[in-house]
């Protein structure tokens, strides 16, 4: 099997990359494996370089060094290909796919990504793209698509490119109209400040989205919000949300509503962000399908996801 270590520098800020190089050296020649290294910060040509490696046919596996984006790129590069292992291992600011399988320290170790287990798990399609954590309509996603835009302005970026977007989207993108059906119950038109599939739990940097979401069950955890409070109201309780209480608390329960299912169809009247594992599109009619066993995720050595899911803790 080859042994591809597919590093982004650029994730996290890059002051890691000394340190991971020579883990990847230490751990690769007590395995005894010959390690590949590719080091790209270039979104394209990585993925082409993983997208020739999977269509080659020999037994790979990749291993994501970065945030959730550079996990978007190998799923997405390799995706259909059975000869295709990926382990994610985190550098990156956020990393909330990885946080189901442990701690992001404890999942730096190279070691435990070469010893790990080879496990399939499920995805979300969204037309030519592929997620593995969550897919979103509303409120965050046209945040993250108004940030694209705001990081532009000169002498405006990071910290204070969010916020503006933050700003200019509590006051005019709060709320979306939105007609949502899940599977084949009756489609529901609202004003919505989320519509949600997740196959795990976290994305935006913590925010606990799905908390009850497991990506091997064979089903899309579906969240939605509706507008039933005023926004000011709504805004109060976002920390409920971001704990990932909002399915159980009686102050969210009247306007959230929480099934898990196949697919989530969403329509807009006119063009609507979509996040698919951070990346943003733009559609009226979008479908998020969840496909079982559809990608083979490296469970690191040591994490205790197999044992929480057996004993019904996870």
């Amino acid at each position: 099997m080859r042994h591809i270590f597919v590093i982004n520098p650029y994730a996290g800020k890059g002051n890691w990359l000394d340190g991971l190089l020579a883990d990847i050296d230490k751990a690769t020649k007590e395995a005894g494996i010959t390690p590949e290294i590719y080091k790209e910060p270039d979104r394209d040509g990585m993925m082409d370089f993983m997208r020739q490696a999977a269509q080659s046919g020999d037994p790979v596996r990749i291993y994501a060094c970065g945030g959730d984006g550079t996990i978007f790129c190998a799923v997405n590069a390799t995706y259909g290909h059975k000869n295709v292992q990926i382990a994610a291992v985190p550098c990156g600011s956020g990393n909330d796919f990885i946080k189901l399988f442990g701690e992001k320290e404890q999942l730096r170790d190279i070691r435990r990504h070469i010893n790990g287990t080879p496990h399939w798990i499920d995805a979300i399609e969204c037309g030519e793209d592929v997620s593995v954590n969550i897919v979103s309509m509303g409120f965050d996603a046209e945040v993250n698509a108004m940030q694209a835009k705001t990081k532009k302005i000169p002498l405006v970026g990071g910290p204070a490119g969010y916020n503006i977007a933050l700003l200019v989207c509590l006051l005019k993108k709060f709320f979306s109209k939105f007609t949502v059906q899940i599977d084949d119950e009756p489609p529901k038109t609202n004003d919505f400040a989320f519509a949600i599939g997740g196959n795990s739990r976290w994305y935006g940097g913590g925010f606990k989205a799905c908390p009850k979401a497991i990506p091997d069950d064979g089903l899309m955890d579906c969240v939605t919000v509706e507008r039933e409070l005023s926004k000011l109201k709504m805004i109060t309780l976002i920390s409920i949300f971001q704990k990932g209480e909002h399915l159980d608390d009686p102050r969210w329960q009247s306007f959230t509503t929480f099934k898990r299912g196949k697919v989530i169809r969403v329509h807009a009247d006119t063009p609507a962000a979509v996040n698919i594992d951070g990346e943003i599109r733009s559609a009226t009619d979008v479908t998020f399908e969840l496909k079982e066993q559809a990608v083979c995720y490296v469970v690191p050595e040591g994490s205790d996801y197999f044992a929480r899911k057996e004993n019904g803790t996870l």
